[in-house]
């Protein structure tokens, strides 16, 4: 599967529509990103039922300024809407495959629960 380039435009379309969405905050100057790229690639052709899309930092400011990104490559995953993972950092393909398969296996049904607790904390 391609990988998707989001903005503010398409941004929450893509996390609203879709069960998992695994995302690279990068941008172009960025020598790890770079290097990441093609293991991230990789693994988006391998892993069905999952979207895999990329922000440019340069160009979604906003969007990096939302979800707090002071370093780069960050990798998040998103599930049904929640952000499930977020780590700075390049990984390898094989670490990058067990991280999506833990989040494929995660039970959203207790995350869910818990969010809904700590909703009713406020």
């Amino acid at each position: 599967m391609a990988v998707l380039e989001l903005n503010k435009d398409n941004f929450d379309a893509t996390i609203q529509n879709n069960d998992i969405v695994v995302l690279d905050f990068w941008a172009p100057w960025c020598g790890p990103c770079k290097q990441f790229a093609p293991t991230y690639d990789e693994v988006s052709e391998k892993v069905d039922d999952v979207v895999f899309a990329k922000v440019n930092t340069e160009d979604e400011q906003e969007l990096a300024g939302n979800f707090q990104i002071r370093s780069i490559p960050t990798l998040m995953i998103f599930r049904e809407k929640v952000a499930i993972f977020s780590q700075p950092g390049a990984m390898s393909g094989a670490d990058l495959e067990a991280v999506i398969t833990k989040a494929q296996a995660l039970d959203m049904e207790k995350v869910h629960a818990e969010i809904a607790k700590q909703q009713e904390k406020k």
